[in-house]
C-alpha cells in the first residue's frame, strides 16, 4: 500500500512526483497539476502532499500519510471552492499561511484544487507569493489545462499533466476500493468516460444512474420546438432540485450556527452591525447554490455529448465501443434518422451551451437554445 494507489492510470505523472519527494534536485516550490475532469488531479495533489510529509516518500500507513490524505495534517491545507470563483480574500489568507514555517511536518503544503477559478486580479495577488516563497512552503495548483491559469503563474510552476485513465483502471479502483460489483463498475466507468468521481457516484447511487438515463432520453424524444422547450425546462428543474437538495440542509445548519454564535436564536431582531454578517453568509450560500446548479447542468450536458458521440460512432461505422451501451437502440435510431454533419452540429450546440453557462448566461435560456438545435432538421 502507498499514497499513490488511488492515482490510477497516471504512471508517468506519479514517477515525476515520486522522484521529487526522493531527490532535492527534482523538487521545486510550485507545481501545476493539470488534466481533464475526472483524471484525478485532486487525488494526485493530495497523494503528493502526503508523500512530501512522509519520511519514506509516501508509505501510506504512517501518521503523516494518513493525516495528509484525511485532510487533518496541520501543515497540509487543501482549498476546494464551492463557489463560482475563488475570492481575493481567500487567496490573501493562504498567502499569510504560506509564510509560516511547518509546525510538525517536513513542508507546509498548500493545495489549491480550483486554480482555474481565480480571476486575473486574484491571480496577480497569488503571483508574488509564488515568486518569493519561504524555503519550506510548496504550492500545488490544480486546473484542467495550463491555459486555464494566467501565464505569469504557470511560467513559475513545474507542470505535471495527467491523462484520462483507462476504463479498466477505473473499474479496478471501484472494485477494490468501494467493493462495487465488477459489471456495475464497468458500466459506470464507461458511462462516466473514465471520470473517477462520476464513475464512483454512478456505481454507488441508483438515483444518479436514473437521472442520467432520463437526461439521455431527452436526446431521443426531442422532435420539435415544443419538445425542446419542455426538455430544457426539465433539465433546469432537475438541476435546481438536485442542487437545492445538496445545499439546503447545510445552509440551514450554517445559518443556525451563526445565529447561535451571535446570540440571536428564536427569531430575535438583529442589530445592523450583526445583520451584515448574516447577509454575507446568505450571499456566500447563493454563490454556492449557483455553482452547484451549474455543475449539475454541466454533467447533464456531458452526458448528452456522450450520447451524440455514440451516434457519430455508428454513423461513421467506427470500430469502437459505445459509451452508452444500455441506450444502443436509441443511439442507432437517431443515427439512422440523420447524417454525421447534423450530429456534429448538435455536439457543437451542446458545447456552446456549456460555454454560455460558464459565461453566466441564464441557465434556462442556454438550455432552450441548445435543445432547439437538437431537434431533427431535414
Amino acid at each position: 500500500m502507498s499514497v499513490w494507489d488511488d492515482v490510477v492510470g497516471q504512471a508517468a505523472a506519479v514517477d515525476v512526483l515520486r522522484a521529487a519527494t526522493l531527490s532535492p534536485e527534482a523538487m521545486t516550490h510550485a507545481w501545476l497539476i493539470t488534466g481533464p475532469p475526472g483524471s484525478g488531479r485532486s487525488n494526485a495533489a493530495r497523494a503528493f502532499a502526503a508523500a512530501l510529509q512522509c519520511e519514506a516518500g509516501g508509505c501510506g500507513h504512517c501518521q503523516a500519510c494518513t493525516t495528509s490524505l484525511a485532510g487533518t495534517h496541520a501543515d497540509v491545507t487543501v482549498v476546494a471552492t464551492e463557489k463560482v470563483t475563488i475570492s481575493i480574500e481567500e487567496v490573501r489568507d493562504l498567502i499569510g499561511l504560506a509564510q509560516r514555517t511547518p509546525s510538525q511536518g517536513r513542508w507546509r503544503v498548500i493545495v489549491l484544487e480550483d486554480a482555474d477559478r481565480m480571476v486575473e486580479r486574484t491571480s496577480n495577488v497569488l503571483l508574488k507569493a509564488i515568486e518569493e516563497p519561504p524555503p519550506r512552503t510548496v504550492w500545488l495548483l490544480c486546473a484542467p489545462s495550463p491555459q486555464d491559469v494566467v501565464v505569469t503563474i504557470r511560467s513559475r510552476c513545474r507542470g505535471v499533466a495527467l491523462r484520462i485513465p483507462p476504463v479498466a483502471d477505473v473499474v479496478a479502483l471501484l472494485v477494490s476500493r468501494d467493493g462495487v460489483d465488477p459489471e456495475v463498475a464497468d458500466v459506470a466507468a464507461r458511462a462516466a468516460q473514465s471520470h473517477i468521481g462520476l464513475a464512483r457516484r454512478l456505481a454507488r447511487d441508483p438515483q444518479a444512474r436514473e437521472r442520467r438515463a432520463r437526461t439521455l432520453n431527452l436526446a431521443a424524444t426531442i422532435r420539435g420546438v415544443g419538445d425542446a422547450v419542455l426538455a430544457a425546462g426539465d433539465l433546469v428543474e432537475v438541476a435546481t432540485a438536485e442542487s437545492k437538495a445538496a445545499t439546503e440542509d447545510r445552509d440551514a445548519a450554517e445559518k443556525a450556527a451563526l445565529l447561535h454564535t451571535l446570540g440571536a436564536e428564536g427569531g430575535q431582531t438583529l442589530p445592523p452591525s450583526l445583520r451584515a454578517q448574516v447577509r454575507q453568509l446568505e450571499d456566500e450560500q447563493k454563490r454556492r447554490a449557483t455553482r452547484a446548479q451549474r455543475d449539475v447542468l454541466d454533467r447533464s450536458l456531458t452526458d448528452l455529448l456522450s450520447f451524440y458521440r455514440d451516434v457519430l460512432v455508428v454513423q461513421l461505422g467506427a470500430d469502437v465501443a459505445l459509451v452508452n451501451a444500455a441506450q444502443e437502440a436509441d443511439v442507432r435510431r437517431v443515427a439512422a434518422e440523420g447524417r454525421a454533419e447534423q450530429t456534429i452540429r448538435r455536439m457543437d450546440a451542446i458545447g456552446e451551451a456549456r460555454t454560455r453557462l460558464a459565461g453566466n448566461v441564464a441557465p434556462l435560456l442556454a438550455m432552450e437554445a441548445m435543445a432547439v438545435a437538437l431537434r431533427p432538421q431535414g
